[in-house]
């Protein structure tokens, strides 16, 4: 974990020349350039796969570890009471927001990293990956400042109880002071996965969740500390983790001579980067707020089941945001190498690896809803209506599968700008469709084949649209 091995490809790299698929270890030096050889074969789809494989499963269960963080201190607070869980609900739901909207130090460092990386370059690749985890520590400084000194006021905008309030605003000072390390661990999470390297992230995901859930036990029960001791507990683990991933991180970065010291102009190059892809993410959340808003108009039942949906909807979207990582680092380094025809071919193939997973996934919550809708309620009427909306859940498996491929190729190219300026339409095709479920009194199951379908739908053709042209296959460093 501490003695990092990135890749870089074994020979240079071109449009008829493409990367090894069995580069040498990033700490080989001095990368003395090879001799001339005859230009390399495209690789088959097998060798694809196992580039996908190697990345998206590592990926997939360090993704799933992410939220086991919340359930454990839902666990463990909600035995102290419903007004502390209440409390860890509201602040929870804060800092979840908070980090995911500043997903885009993961996203932007790994096209970055993986570009340079393809380029044959791993000192350039660790300098820009340090610029981003540079950039994470000061926003997220800035970002506890504000949560610290507003706490009272943001869980009062929240809505909380008079009960539930002191609970929430304990948790979230406390929590705030963790924002630097979440924020640094997105970023460095990015440098390595852009190293082609998912399985330190793992390494990192399982034993921050273990070691949050030993300290979350012994300073709620054993020494008594209440919601306070979860939130201490959960922002010890998360340094922890930000810890072990600027351990890595330099010694990559001594190892090959990059400099550790803030660079201004590639930490604005990084948030120029980014910015695009923080507009995307908060389109996306724009709509995911306007669907529970929608169906909280609907009536208990219709919210209560629309939740139960959109937890099913984001426990498969973690596997298939799982190819969409290994779509930036893959598509990010064979860019960087000139080899736009790889990385066509790669997204050939991991589009034809998503659909087919989507599918899977649109099989087993249809044929499985017996077993597992018991499991989230015991309403009959959630119940029945539940199982006409997983429905439209799973027929949209396949579509949403897509998307996140697509997604993830434009953004291991650096086509943030494009995903950004499409969002406005995708926003409004959403729109247009969720007011005419609800004008024509449509309820839930109809929002989700119309509305949510429309959404889908909608980026699929732009991101198809983008794609299967040529302008987002920009070769060399960018």
């Amino acid at each position: 974990m501490d003695d990092y091995r990135g890749r870089v490809p074994s020979t240079p790299s071109s449009p008829t020349n493409p990367p090894a698929t069995d580069p040498q270890p990033l700490d080989a030096q001095p990368l003395d350039p090879p001799p001339a050889t005859a230009p390399a074969p495209t690789p088959r789809p097998r060798a694809h796969d196992r580039d996908i494989l190697r990345l998206a499963v590592p990926a997939f269960f360090a993704l799933v570890a992410e939220p086991l963080f919340v359930l454990v201190d839902s666990a463990i607070v909600g035995r102290l009471g419903t007004p502390q869980l209440a409390g860890l609900g509201v602040a929870g739901a804060m800092l979840t927001t908070l980090v995911n909207l500043c997903v885009f130090l993961a996203y932007a460092t790994t096209a970055a990293v993986a570009r340079l990386l393809g380029a044959g370059d791993p000192r350039a690749a660790i300098r820009q990956g340090l610029d981003g985890v540079w950039l994470a520590a000061l926003l997220g400084l800035a970002l506890t400042v504000v949560g610290l000194v507003t706490a009272p006021w943001i869980v009062a905008a929240f809505g909380a109880s008079d009960s539930a309030g002191p609970y929430a605003v304990t948790y979230l000072r406390i929590g705030s002071l963790g924002v630097p390390a979440m924020l640094i661990v997105l970023a460095a999470t990015g440098v390595l996965r852009g190293l082609q390297d998912t399985r330190t992230p793992l390494l990192v995901a399982v034993l921050g969740f273990s070691a949050n859930l030993l300290l979350n036990l012994g300073f709620v029960y054993g020494l008594h500390w209440g919601i306070a001791g979860s939130a201490w507990g959960t922002v010890i683990a998360q340094t922890g983790m930000a810890a072990v991933y600027l351990v890595t991180v330099v010694r990559g970065a001594r190892r090959h001579g990059a400099s550790l010291r803030p660079d201004l102009a590639g930490i604005r190059a990084s948030a120029g980067a980014g910015a695009p892809l923080f507009v995307r993410t908060v389109s996306l959340r724009a709509i995911l707020i306007g669907a529970t808003v929608a169906a909280t108009r609907m009536g208990d039942t219709s919210i209560a089941t629309h939740q139960v949906a959109w937890q099913v909807w984001t426990f498969l979207a973690f596997a298939l945001d799982a190819l969409a990582i290994a779509a930036q680092a893959i598509v990010g380094r064979a860019l960087g190498a000139g080899d736009a025809t790889g990385a066509r071919a790669a997204t050939r193939r991991m589009l034809v690896w998503g659909v087919w997973t989507g599918a899977l996934f649109a099989i087993v919550v249809v044929a499985a809803r017996p077993l597992y809708i018991p499991l989230f309620t015991a309403d009959p009427a959630v119940r029945h209506l539940l199982a006409g909306t997983l429905l439209a859940v799973a027929v949209l498996q396949p579509v949403a599968a897509a998307v996140f491929v697509l997604d993830g190729v434009l953004i291991g190219a650096g086509d943030g700008r494009y995903l950004a300026l499409t969002m406005p339409l995708v926003l409004a095709a959403f729109g247009a469709a969720l007011g005419t479920v609800l004008a024509l009194g449509g309820g839930l199951i109809a929002m989700w084949w119309w509305a949510i379908g429309t959404f889908m739908l909608a980026r699929v053709i732009l991101l198809g649209h983008r794609v299967r042209a040529d302008a987002w296959l920009v070769t060399g460093r960018r």
